[in-house]
Order: structure tokens, then C-alpha cells, then sequence
């Protein structure tokens, strides 16, 4: 069940990730595509298309993938390398990090139904993929939120020196940050709006929502900033920082549990500047969940647009 994120009427563009490695493979010729018996569910067929001299179908076996990647890395190609997140998070791990991130090769992962974003329930969600890799060693991690996001970052992951994971958004994907004067940085986190009362600091498809609900809740008369943070690791705590030491209340949005992922992230970083600031965190439970509807299962695990406004309103009333 691979359904779509976006709202209905909302400007969107086909498989970005796709049609950016085939803009990036047109200036770089070391640039190779794999994948493990999914590249229509990952969009890389649009690469296998173009390039199919330099496309590789390795089967249904992502330890292969991952160590076939690595081996091309070591050669000099650039490889990007797709499955499912489940299976380069939990059943790729070690190839993962001793094939690549221990030598620190330019392999780039690019993991497919991250966070809740299929209806298939736990064999395919991969609500905990970011709390997996932020401890591996030379690991980037990027969350985009949009086909904006996927299409800059392509290039600037293939121009690395070490591994990256990508969590992808495939299909047709939400357009939303053209509309804020917004550029990809790998690194770098960037504020989209100001606002007085509450600061989001978000990664992801959160972040979309994130943008919706600040819009919304000036109906209520509040005023919302919003900070992306799309690289999750190495984390750009400056900026971030820089948003959260305030009066305003702080919460964190991300499609990810939230054990692990951008909530700790941020948690883990206000300590160690000794802020003693409080941060509520949109994320999903620390469960195992349920198959069905996207719709359904983002309004039942709080990260639908009425949740984030109901939980700013309730904690400002504390």
C-alpha cells in the first residue's frame, strides 16, 4: 500500500529523485544506479531507463546490494543504491556500516516508505530507521520534505565523500518549500518562517505539516515559527539552537518514533548547551502500528494537521 502523502489539489512532482539522478548522471559519469528487485517502488527505474548500462538489478538480497555498492565505491563509481527503509535499516545494517561507513565510501542509500508512510503495518514501516543509523559512524542522514528538498540534495549527496541514507518520497511528491525562498544546504537547517509564540523545528513530510498548521493556528491567534532541519545527521545545532533558547514553546515534528530520531536529537543538544528548555515532541509511539489508511493512521498517531494544532493549543493552556 504505497499511497501518497499529498493533500488533494496540492502541486506535486513525479518521482524527483528519479529525474534527479538522471540530471546528476548526465554531468557525472561515475554516477551508477542499483537496487534490490524495487526500482518502480523506489522511482529508480526512471534512472534504469536512461542509463541502463549503468543500472544493476541485484535480486531480492540488500545485503548483496549494499556490498555490491560499496565494491563500486572502492573502484571510484558513485553508487545509489534503493530498497525499502525496513530492509536497509534492519536486514542491510552490517554491510551497511563495515562495507561502507567503516572505510567512509561514497555510498548513498535510499530508503523508500520511511517513517508511516505505507498502510502495510509493521513488516514495511520503518518508523525507527533514523534511531538505527544515527549511531553508525560517518553516516549523513537526510529527511526531505519534498520533491524541492530530494531534487537539491541528490547532487550534493553524490559530490560526498562518505555514505549517506535517504529517506525517500516517491511518486508524486508534494511541492511545498519553492514557496519560501528555500535552497537545499547538506547540513544545514533553515528557518522558513518567524513567529512569536511557538517554534516547530521539523524534518520530513512533518515539515509540510508543520508549515499548514502554523498557517492554521493564526486563526487561533497564534504565532508559529517553523525551522527544517532535513539533515538529521551531522545535525546543525547552531541554528537550531539559536530558535529554541527563547520563551516560545518548542516542538518537534518528525514521521519517525519517537525514540531515536529529531526529538532526542534536539533534546540531546539542549542539554549539552545547558538550556534547561522543555520540548514537546509530534511523533509516532513507541509501537508497533497498525495497517490501513494513511489518512487514518496519521490522524490516529498525531500527525495529522488537527493533531499538531490540538496539541499546541493544549500545551499553551498549561
Amino acid at each position: 500500500m504505497i499511497a501518497s502523502f499529498a493533500d488533494p489539489g496540492q502541486k506535486t512532482a513525479p518521482a524527483p529523485f528519479g529525474h534527479a539522478l538522471v540530471k546528476a548522471a548526465q554531468e557525472n559519469e561515475k554516477i551508477v544506479g542499483l537496487t534490490a528487485d524495487l526500482g518502480k517502488y523506489t522511482d529508480m527505474h526512471i534512472f534504469a531507463q536512461a542509463y541502463p548500462e549503468r543500472f544493476f538489478q541485484m535480486g531480492m538480497a540488500e545485503q548483496l546490494l549494499f556490498g555490491a555498492a560499496a565494491g563500486m565505491a572502492q573502484t571510484g563509481l558513485v553508487p545509489f543504491a534503493s530498497t525499502y527503509s525496513v530492509f536497509a535499516a534492519r536486514r542491510a545494517y552490517d554491510f551497511l556500516c563495515l562495507d561502507a561507513a567503516e572505510p567512509n565510501l561514497n555510498v548513498n542509500i535510499v530508503g523508500g516508505l520511511p517513517g508511516l508512510t505505507t498502510g502495510y503495518g509493521p513488516s514495511h514501516q520503518a518508523t525507527e530507521d533514523m534511531a538505527i543509523f544515527r549511531g553508525m559512524p560517518n553516516l549523513t542522514i537526510v529527511d526531505p520534505c519534498d520533491s524541492v528538498d530530494i531534487e537539491q540534495a541528490v547532487p550534493q549527496l553524490a559530490a560526498g565523500e562518505g555514505p549517506t541514507y535517504l529517506r525517500l518520497l516517491r511518486g508524486n511528491v508534494p511541492t511545498v518549500l519553492d514557496e519560501y525562498g528555500y535552497t537545499f544546504e547538506l547540513g544545514k537547517a533553515k528557518v522558513l518562517r518567524g513567529g512569536a509564540d511557538v517554534v516547530f523545528v521539523s524534518s520530513g513530510l512533518m515539515t509540510m505539516r508543520a508549515l499548514q498548521a502554523a498557517k492554521d493556528l493564526a486563526a487561533h491567534n497564534v504565532d508559529v515559527a517553523v525551522v527544517h532541519t532535513p539533515t538529521i545527521k551531522p545535525f546543525d545545532a547552531e541554528t537550531v539552537l539559536a530558535e529554541v533558547n527563547t520563551d516560545r514553546l518548542v516542538v518537534t515534528l518528525e514521521n519517525h518514533t519517537v525514540i531515536g530520531g529529531l526529538f532526542e536529537t534536539v533534546a540531546a543538544e539542549v542539554v549539552k548547551a545547558g538550556l534547561g528548555k522543555r520540548i514537546v515532541p509530534v511523533a509516532l509511539p513507541d509501537e508497533f502500528l497498525h495497517a490501513g489508511a494513511l489518512p487514518t493512521l496519521h490522524e490516529r498517531y498525531g500527525l495529522s494537521v488537527d493533531r499538531i494544532i490540538a496539541t499546541v493549543l493544549r500545551e499553551l493552556e498549561v
